[in-house]
């Protein structure tokens, strides 16, 4: 499916390709004499954002990470999206994972007017970036809770949700730091200097926005890390104590084993004919039980 949509009062188009389909994305590029290369960037899931520039053909690409809106695996994840700069048209590759930038972009294409290419282009990359905060909002909405949660108990299933977020936590710093090299390499690039003044404006003011991103995710990121290495810490400490327990309570048990083994003895004892050398026996190792139970508890102290 292809949207078509004119740039306001220029004569710039905006055109979206949403297909996942090799063969429809090849013949669409061969028909604005794209390079077939850029196809295999655009279907690629695991692409990291950077920048291309042909001379040649006067083409410029770039792939931008953008928040993926569903959760996989209980954690938010990115993919990438082609932005295409080609003549007098900027052209974008979406497929049904990132389909809402498509709708992002057409709303904010809607609420300005006259923009170049890289008005737009720049202008919806900064739409873009800002669109990652609330997911890491979320994210430390999620972590407060959680937290408060292993505070009561430190039970397997809050570890196992506080390790989700960990996850999406790291799949944002580092699409956050691939678009920022991204943006960097833009600012030095041969098509910075075809920029106007307001282009390089925006340009700079969707780098220091990108930063901000990074320093968010990856402060979020070392609590999270903190956090982990805490309850692990404490898990630690509770099962030390448990076999510390198990420790004394074995050595403890071995006393009434021993005094019980010694007089079962097929051999001459004392008290073996005593009317209550049943009983005495029994005082004996609750004495000696007592006496080294206290003993224990100094040596643990």
């Amino acid at each position: 499916m292809i949207t078509k949509t004119p740039l306001s009062y220029t004569d710039d188009y905006w055109i979206n390709i949403n297909t996942s389909d090799k063969e429809t994305l090849t013949k669409l590029y061969q028909d604005y004499a794209i390079d077939e290369e850029i196809v295999a960037y655009s279907l690629d899931k695991n692409e990291r954002a950077h920048l291309d520039y042909d001379k040649s053909t006067n083409t410029f690409v770039l792939i931008f990470n953008v928040p993926k809106l569903e959760k996989i695996d209980d954690h938010y994840e990115t993919i990438p999206m082609t932005f295409i700069v080609k003549d007098t048209h900027l052209i974008t590759v979406t497929n049904e994972t990132n389909q809402h930038i498509f709708y992002e972009m057409k709303k904010f294409l809607e609420k300005n007017q006259e923009l170049t290419i890289f008005d737009f282009l720049f202008g919806s990359l900064f739409m873009i970036v800002d669109l990652f905060f609330p997911f890491v909002e979320e994210m430390n909405n999620d972590r407060k809770r959680i937290n408060n949660k292993l505070k009561e108990k430190t039970t397997k299933q809050n570890l196992l949700l506080l390790s989700d977020l960990e996850t999406g936590i790291v799949y944002f710093v580092s699409a956050s730091k691939q678009n920022v090299m991204l943006l960097e390499q833009v600012k030095t690039h041969y098509i910075h200097r075809l920029l106007n003044e307001n282009e390089r404006e925006e340009l700079e003011d969707v780098l220091i926005e990108a930063k901000q991103l990074v320093e968010m995710t990856q402060l979020s990121s070392q609590i999270l890390q903190q956090l982990s290495g805490t309850y692990n810490n404490v898990l630690n400490n509770n099962l030390n104590d448990t076999m510390k327990i198990l420790t004394v309570l074995s050595i403890l048990l071995t006393i009434p084993t021993i005094i019980s083994g010694f007089f079962g003895m097929n051999m001459p004892l004392p008290l073996e004919h005593n009317v209550f050398g049943w009983l005495i026996t029994i005082v004996i190792s609750v004495i000696l039980w007592f006496g080294l139970s206290l003993i224990l508890r100094k040596l643990m102290k």
